[in-house]
């Protein structure tokens, strides 16, 4: 039986914890042979270890896309190892801290620019090189629903996502008539490393998250979860998914 990603070259970027691990996990599961990057080695390497002892393919790049070369790098070897790039999920980035628009300076302001949307921007210009070369491939963004709501504590962090979302599609109206499609996932809050520190369970057992209020689905997703919906939006299945934005969110954006 043919898995969704089988025959497909995937790089996750931020792909050693998290919604990227959970990803590169799937991925290499439906039959992907991935590239995940990321800054923490020990973490990277630990997740390539998994996926080949469960039978899959993959390598660890350290890479840090905030640096113009780095993506183009990656990306190079890539295709020096296995001959193309079929699927990019830029899935690494920050929180914004939570900080209020009085307690952002311009070092965190820059930080989470940097690291959030300078960095897509990078790396979408060595993918879609390559990709533009072969005539096809999917690349998609790890945005955030705070591109598209509002609450207080997120002004950095929902600018740079927002940024994310219109490179995104700006980049799918390029891209189209060389066979590359471009997507973005705006998530809700997630339990991933990044948001743990700030997840609390009250007494009735509910975990929540100072960003969680008004979630329909009354819980905080799972990086699986999303894993799934990048997995379908990169995979064929998707063939005519191009320039969008999908809300997987628990229905929080339309409460």
């Amino acid at each position: 039986m043919k898995r969704m990603l089988d025959d497909k070259i995937a790089l996750v970027t931020g792909g050693n914890s998290g919604i990227g691990r959970a990803s590169a996990m799937l991925f290499a599961q439906e039959g992907a042979k991935v590239a995940i990057t990321g800054r923490n080695a020990a973490e990277g390497e630990a997740t390539v270890a998994e996926i080949v002892a469960g039978g899959g393919e993959a390598i660890f790049i350290q890479s840090d896309e905030t640096s113009a070369g780095a993506p183009e790098a990656a990306v190079a070897q890539v295709v020096a190892r296995w001959g193309r790039l079929d699927c990019a999920f830029n899935n690494a980035g920050i929180s914004g801290g939570g900080l209020l628009l009085n307690a952002v300076d311009e070092a965190a302001w820059d930080r989470v620019i940097a690291t959030n949307l300078k960095a897509s921007f990078f790396c979408l210009k060595a993918e879609a090189a390559q990709m533009k070369a072969q005539g096809s491939g999917a690349i998609l963004f790890n945005g955030s629903i705070l591109a598209e709501i509002a609450q207080a504590g997120t002004s950095v962090y929902s600018a740079s996502k927002g940024g994310v979302v219109s490179l995104a599609r700006a980049a799918a109206v390029e891209l189209g008539p060389f066979g590359v499609r471009v997507n973005t996932i705006n998530a809700s809050i997630t339990r991933t490393p990044m948001t743990q520190a700030r997840i609390t369970k009250g007494a009735d057992g509910k975990e929540t998250h100072p960003l969680s209020a008004n979630i329909p689905l009354g819980r905080l997703a799972e990086p699986e979860e999303i894993a799934r919906v990048a997995m379908f939006l990169l995979s064929d299945l998707a063939s005519y998914v191009t320039g969008q934005a999908i809300d997987v969110d628990g229905g929080q954006s339309a409460a």
